[in-house]
């Protein structure tokens, strides 16, 4: 597939839902915010997984989902790649990636994060265009990412989005998408322990540690500020069920951090110790991957492989 020159075209993208604005201010539809995102902007949305051991949780759990799918393909695209956290996670070394956003500021961002991030490796090709109406011809990539919450402010166009995504994806290729279907939650046992007990368990093997948790229970976390009109909150089930339904294997689904991801001032006792974080990681993979944590996670996320016959 050649090079696809940039186009200007409205699109949706990810980001946190946004705080309640002033009582009488009127607020621009989401689509032009993030068409008109501001240097600052961009940046905060680079910084959203860096800087505390909390993001680096949330990051690093993201970083492993998309190397478990990584695809040995010749393209790969991230759809609402913002300033490209996730893109240069995407495919296989060699693969040429796509990098697609409506914002001239974040894919500028973009560039400049590639180059401090990967020396040496082949920057992607940066495209301003419409998530709803990529300028690409169908099944051109082996692996299509919709990350962070891109699906969610898409609104009432959510499912165009998603198909969007899924007609560029080739026979055999695998589309990765996030979504935000609640507040989040907590462990019942990891809140309750003495703060500097936390790390000290997590040493411990997690095959003992998975079940004790499990029977405590969890705790659903309260939204953290008003629920934004245009925002859709997702069901990861309905996902599961729109492509099993149309003969694509749903290969991995995935709640972020269910355990302590809320937790901020125990996921920084744990930070320190090499052993505990790691086998955090592991606890946190296990617990996500249970149907019954994907219903209040703030973030969840989906991995599904098109059949080697998909039809566009």
């Amino acid at each position: 597939m050649p090079s696809v020159p940039p186009v200007r075209h409205r699109s949706l993208r990810r980001g946190g839902p946004p705080s309640a604005p002033p009582p009488g201010t009127l607020v621009p539809p989401v689509s032009e915010r993030f068409r008109n995102a501001d240097p600052y902007r961009a940046e905060r949305e680079w910084v959203r997984y860096e800087g505390t051991p909390q993001r680096e949780l949330w990051r690093e759990l993201r970083e492993r989902f998309l190397a478990r799918h990584s695809a040995g393909t010749p393209w790969v695209l991230d759809l609402g790649s913002g300033p490209g956290r996730f893109t240069r996670h995407l495919g296989a070394p060699p693969a040429r990636r796509v990098a697609l956003d409506v914002s001239r500021e974040m894919l500028r961002s973009a560039r400049v994060h590639w180059g401090l991030a990967t020396a040496g490796a082949p920057r992607p090709d940066l495209v301003r265009a419409d998530g709803l109406a990529p300028p690409f011809p169908p099944a051109a990539f082996g692996e299509v990412a919709v990350l962070g919450n891109t699906l969610g402010f898409a609104g009432a166009s959510a499912a165009r989005l998603r198909d969007a995504a899924a007609s560029l994806v080739a026979p055999g290729g695998t589309v990765l998408l996030e979504v935000a279907p609640g507040p989040g939650e907590r462990s019942r046992y990891l809140a309750r322990l003495p703060l500097s007990s936390v790390a000290r368990l997590l040493r411990a093997p997690t095959r003992a540690l998975v079940p004790r948790v499990e029977r405590e229970g969890f705790d659903t976390m309260p939204f953290r500020r008003p629920e934004d009109g245009e925002f859709q909150r997702i069901p990861a089930a309905d996902l599961v069920r729109t492509f099993e339904t149309r003969g694509w294997e749903v290969t991995e689904v995935m709640a972020v951090a269910p355990a302590l991801g809320a937790l901020a001032p125990r996921i920084e006792r744990v930070r320190g110790d090499a052993k505990a974080w790691d086998h955090l990681l592991l606890v946190e993979e296990e617990l996500g991957r249970r149907p019954n944590r994907w219903v209040h996670a703030a973030a969840v996320l989906v991995a599904a492989r098109a059949p080697v016959d998909k039809q566009d």
